[in-house]
């Protein structure tokens, strides 16, 4: 078929899924899987071969994937359950002072605690935020606001075992210890460049308190702000946000003031609650090394796959969870995982579909003609990408793992690593958070702004992290082939 034809059709079929999705609240899964059809179709594809490639394509992706977003979901469940998110963040409030605490907490937020939901991590860690924020300073609020977005965002797209990052990495075919790796290289430079810029950005009179907060209605620890517009918050995932929120804080308060474990949660270390994970992790970018230096160690092959690092992490946590807060209360936890990641598992399987009948019609060869033989313009093209659909959708992990679904198979054509076209995606998927996202929302209510405020802290901050994580993977590109 022309060149023209194939594109016309990919990029009719992609907005007429962003159309139906912000316009007509179609579900995200939904929408992918019709527009997946509609693309085999259209492009000569034919029905049988459209509906057994997009099988294929969803079974990759949860072959390489779902086991692991499984796993990473169980141990934030069960890591909520035993309070330990609300302990981490004052021992680092009191460990770094109030001038390090922004740091520290957005740099825990983007690595190690991504297995905790974002919306569950928001309204676990808001209080604590709120009573930070007046030692940062008139404008503590809008710090502490930009740290939660930027480090929590950023986490979801760029950092193993981000639910997002696993699923571009199994999209894509990085293995991922190589995910985390690269993942971390450039993370960490964003997290902390990102809250430096808003952060003296805001202390030089871009943040006003007197329009950009407002006062909270306060009940406890659930405080929430004065005229949030929780009703417009989009669907990214097509869950219910305010009910979801909700259930979140319920569930904290009720493992707070009811039932009791056979031993009080505050008297085990916190070294211990986390350590299972923490190892967990260490495993696979230990082994991610080993691999690079080419060394072959049977056992660390098996400790450090991630399926089974994960796994042990679950089982070892799940432990510590029963002799603290007790069996009932972990199995609950389990359950509440379940529930929480199960659109996440479609929704990443869809993913796949769609991007498995992209390439297998001819798009990867039309695109590579409009690139030259150089990294920086693909990985431009795939961040301008996931930045649009991010801007219309509303979703980052939809945004991403559209753009790295389009734009994959210019990876191979090009000699590009896909490492580096899954960390433009996650970049690009940054780009302007506004008030098509749940995560917008939950910020505006929980963090005492006015949406002035959130469209500040969180579109401007999240959107300085997008363009400075694309900087980074960019440098990454010198350096990995």
């Amino acid at each position: 078929m022309p060149d023209w034809y194939t594109l016309t059709v990919v990029g009719a079929v992609i907005l007429a899924v962003v159309v139906v999705i912000v316009r007509f609240r179609i579900n995200p899964v939904i929408a992918l899987a019709l527009g997946a059809a509609a693309i085999g179709l259209l492009t000569g594809l034919g029905p049988v071969d459209t509906v057994s490639v997009m099988t294929q394509g969803f079974g990759d992706v949860m072959m390489e994937a779902g086991l692991l977003i499984a796993w990473g979901v169980l141990i934030g469940s069960m890591l909520n359950e035993m309070g330990a998110i609300t302990r981490l963040v004052e021992t680092l409030l009191r460990v770094f002072g109030k001038r390090g605490v922004p740091y520290a907490l957005g740099l825990s937020f983007a690595t190690y605690l991504q297995t905790i939901f974002v919306d569950a991590m928001i309204v676990i860690a808001a209080p604590l935020a709120r009573r930070i924020a007046p030692r940062l300073g008139k404008a503590g609020t809008g710090i502490m606001a930009a740290t939660f977005a930027i480090s929590l965002e950023v986490g979801i797209v760029m950092m193993v075992p981000g639910f997002a990052a696993v699923a571009l990495a199994g999209l894509l075919g990085v293995p991922l210890g190589i995910m985390l790796l690269g993942g971390l290289a450039v993370v960490v430079p964003t997290v902390i460049l990102a809250i430096l810029v808003t952060s003296v950005l805001f202390r030089l009179g871009f943040w006003k308190p007197e329009s950009d907060e407002q006062q909270l209605i306060s009940d406890g620890e659930d405080a929430v702000a004065v005229g949030a517009k929780g009703g417009e918050r989009s669907q990214a995932f097509g869950g219910d946000d305010d009910e979801r929120a909700a259930a979140v804080a319920t569930a904290e308060a009720s493992t707070t003031s009811t039932e009791r474990g056979p031993r009080d949660p505050a008297s085990v270390p916190l070294l211990v609650l986390f350590g299972p994970m923490l190892a967990a992790l260490a495993l696979i970018a230990v082994q991610a090394v080993l691999t690079v230096i080419e060394i072959e160690l049977p056992a660390m092959q098996f400790l450090g796959n991630p399926v089974i690092a994960l796994l042990l992490a679950v089982i070892a946590t799940g432990l510590v969870g029963r002799a603290t807060v007790g069996t009932p209360r972990v199995e609950r936890a389990l359950v509440r995982g379940f529930q929480d990641g199960g659109q996440i598992f479609v929704l990443t399987g869809v993913g796949g579909a769609l991007a498995a009948v992209i390439a297998e019609g001819d798009l990867g060869a039309i695109l590579q003609g409009y690139f030259s033989a150089t990294t920086v313009a693909p990985l431009l093209v795939v961040w301008v990408m996931a930045a649009v659909l991010h801007i219309a959708v509303g979703s980052v992990t939809l945004s991403a793992i559209t753009a790295a679904g389009i734009l994959g198979p210019v990876a191979a054509t090009l000699g590009l690593n896909p490492l580096l076209i899954a960390l433009a995606a996650g970049a690009g998927a940054l780009f302007c958070i506004h008030v098509t996202s749940n995560t917008f929302w939950l910020l505006q209510s929980f963090l005492g702004q006015s949406v002035r405020g959130a469209l500040k802290s969180v579109t401007v901050g999240v959107s300085i992290a997008s363009v400075i994580a694309l900087g980074m993977t960019l440098i990454l590109s010198i350096f990995v082939s």
